[in-house]
């Protein structure tokens, strides 16, 4: 069993930025899986801001504030997909016969996130880039524990995806829309995380569920993937 605290939480999909907001979304009318909206991050230069994808601006947008006042603070993101559309757009211009751009590809590897989040805050402290397919929240939490244990003052947990490009569309089934969640993880024992057996798997991304479950005030949750069952409660 794992315990821990949630110090803060943000998240981010289109349409849906406010704790409120998130309180109704999974009542209200799903966010548009095609709009090409991204989150503010007017926090950065603006040649800064050019580089980022999409991704890399959820990722941002959710992280940079609860960032704020720590010097040293691990950081650890998450997800499935990583930069598809880069990627999609790289093999394209291969098929082609076009040169490559050493910037995108630079881009659009799995750690390219926490690589421009280590430049932009000048931080050399622990990250990580997990891909874990559907719990991958889980094992995020499971990595921030492992350096809670060790003696971080807190943790950083960002989940994001990326609408896949439209090829993808069939082979990708777990994005409903782009969103980003962020955790800042902190020692306690407010959350207990316990693995046991799986179950029938969950119709909602992991993240987003727990986002909710934040949001709406809920102290159980129970995410199934294949044989792994992760079973979240609030002590108080």
């Amino acid at each position: 069993m794992f315990t821990f605290d949630i110090a803060h939480w943000r998240a981010w999909a289109p349409g849906v930025t406010s704790a409120q907001a998130w309180q109704r979304w999974s009542t209200a009318s799903r966010p548009d899986a095609s709009s090409d909206c991204a989150p503010d991050v007017s926090f950065l230069p603006a040649l800064q801001r050019r580089r980022l994808s999409r991704l890399a601006r959820m990722a941002f947008h959710v992280a940079w504030p609860m960032a704020e006042g720590y010097d040293r603070l691990p950081f650890i993101f998450v997800s499935r997909h990583g930069e598809t559309p880069r990627t999609f757009e790289l093999l394209t211009e291969l098929a082609k016969g076009e040169p490559l751009s050493p910037t995108h590809f630079s881009l659009s590897v799995h750690n390219a996130v926490i690589g421009l989040w280590s430049i932009l805050r000048g931080q050399t402290c622990e990250m990580s880039a997990l891909s874990a397919q559907g719990d991958g929240l889980e094992h995020g939490l499971v990595e921030a524990c492992a350096l809670l244990a060790e003696g971080a003052p807190a943790v950083l947990v960002v989940v994001a995806e990326e609408t896949p490009p439209a090829p993808y569309a069939e082979l990708v089934s777990d994005v409903p829309f782009p969103y980003a969640v962020g955790l800042l993880v902190t020692p306690g024992s407010t959350w207990q995380l316990s693995l046991g057996q799986g179950g029938e798997p969950c119709d909602t991304p992991h993240a987003l569920s727990l986002a909710s479950a934040l949001a709406n005030g809920k102290t159980h949750l129970r995410h199934c993937w294949k044989h792994r069952a992760w079973n979240w409660r609030r002590t108080h």
